[in-house]
């Protein structure tokens, strides 16, 4: 009965407005998100607006330990949808058989956004917002300090940049996850790691949750912060002084729903899906607090003039073309790499790299060929990787990284193995640089 009455209120939901107080019988919907409170409050009012008697429960969980959640209580699984930026986790989640195909009634929804499709192939999974990947920056702080204004990855290694970068850890945010991902695929293994860690080596921080990098930059504890593009947006719509840029090497991805298997609530997880790609639902995207990119291109028409729209500007035209495969494969390895490699070994990156700034400024005044051949070796040293792409993305590489909580002897191997080869190239990478400053002199 109440899957029928779900049913028929869907229908006329889908109708027209008049029709929506037939929704007083949908009930509870819950939703695991890593969506935070500024894009989820504005969503649920505005559903459970539309749908009287509905309530959004909302869960809110980064989007790894998402994914374990439903993982580890799949046998009594009380969730009814997966909500997140991050579409290699659904594709995780899919093969996992933690989801259940659904296919939108919805229209007027684009096939894809960039080059990328709009939804899952096989329907496990819809988007319904599109992300990218880029920098931003608090211009007050900027020009304050006499600082440049970055338009590419590399700019954030350059040593005026030292000390005011921000980022996110890549294994608790799905969204850093997949700006690391998208460098790597951009620029390829070595010369993506190679940029990767000479960032790294001006960061000021690695925060816990992707929303402390805009939080950051937002009150000027950090000059630029490396985001997903809504962090920006959301940011200048609440009055922030912050700009943003999407670097050449850079994408857009959906941002996706999905409806988990032997939900408790289908028919109001359906509806939920349902309203996210209304018009209605399209239009709440645009708020100050949310300026996501909504996937129906007819959205467009009510956003403010400077808007981005994926659809016809030609800097989000022809971007990378992410594989959310090869992502999903080494993903563990990617996080895990980041977190021994910069996370946890920061202050000998940043001093390596402060040496080596410090070097380069010695040599512009005053240059000296085996100095510089010093400084060349310094910075491979930093640029070294443990592993190739193709050891990440093997199946013992993956193996290694399937304890869950519990790690596996493998991967504690691997982690401190990893740890010790960063620490001693960062610490012979200083030595070098440091003896370079002195023959510059």
């Amino acid at each position: 009965m109440f899957r029928a009455i779900c049913a028929t209120a869907l229908a006329l939901l889908l109708a027209g407005p008049a029709s929506v107080p037939a929704w007083a019988q949908a009930g509870k919907v819950t939703v695991v998100t890593s969506f935070s409170k500024d894009v989820t409050d504005p969503i649920k009012k505005a559903f459970e607006k539309a749908v009287p008697g509905t309530t959004l429960e909302v869960q809110n969980r980064n989007t790894n330990a998402g994914v374990k959640f439903l993982e580890e209580t799949k046998g009594n699984n009380q969730v009814d949808l997966f909500w997140a930026s991050a579409p290699d986790a659904f594709e995780v989640l899919k093969a996992k058989k933690l989801l259940e195909p659904y296919k939108p009634k919805a229209t007027g929804i684009a096939d894809k956004v960039g080059s990328y499709p709009v939804n899952d192939k096989d329907g496990y999974y819809a988007g319904f917002a599109a992300s990218g990947y880029g920098i931003m920056w608090n211009e007050r702080y900027v020009k304050a300090k006499k600082l440049p204004t970055p338009k590419e990855w590399q700019d954030l290694a350059a040593a005026p940049y030292y000390d005011h970068v921000s980022i996110s850890a890549p294994s608790r945010s799905g969204t850093t996850h997949l700006t690391i991902e998208t460098i790597l695929q951009g620029e390829g293994w070595d010369k993506g790691w190679r940029t990767i860690k000479e960032i790294g080596g001006n960061l000021h921080q690695v925060t816990d949750r992707s929303f402390g990098v805009p939080e950051a930059v937002n009150s000027g504890q950090v000059g630029y912060g490396i985001v997903i593009d809504f962090f920006a947006f959301s940011s200048q719509g609440s009055g922030f002084p912050v700009k943003f840029v999407y670097p050449s090497v850079t994408t857009l991805v959906p941002a996706n729903v999905g409806l988990v298997a032997n939900a408790p609530n289908k028919a109001g997880a359906e509806a939920f899906i349902e309203f996210l790609l209304s018009p209605a639902g399209q239009e709440v995207l645009l708020e100050p607090s949310i300026r996501r990119l909504p996937v129906r291109p007819a959205t467009y028409d009510k956003a403010p003039a400077d808007y981005p729209n994926p659809f016809k500007d030609k800097n989000l035209q022809g971007l990378l073309t992410f594989d959310a495969g090869l992502s999903e494969k080494r993903s563990e390895a990617v996080d895990v790499l980041f977190d021994q490699l910069v996370t946890f070994q920061l202050e000998p990156l940043k001093a390596a790299t402060k040496a080596i700034h410090e070097a380069e400024a010695a040599l512009a005044k005053k240059d000296n060929a085996a100095a510089r051949a010093l400084v060349k070796e310094a910075r491979d040293l930093v640029a070294a990787m443990p592993v190739t792409a193709a050891q990440a993305e093997s199946a013992e590489m993956r193996a290694a990284f399937t304890g869950g909580k519990q790690k596996t002897a493998r991967q504690a191997e691997l982690e401190q193995a990893w740890a010790t080869f960063a620490k001693d190239k960062y610490a012979a990478a200083k030595a070098k640089a440091e003896e370079a400053t002195k023959l510059a002199k």
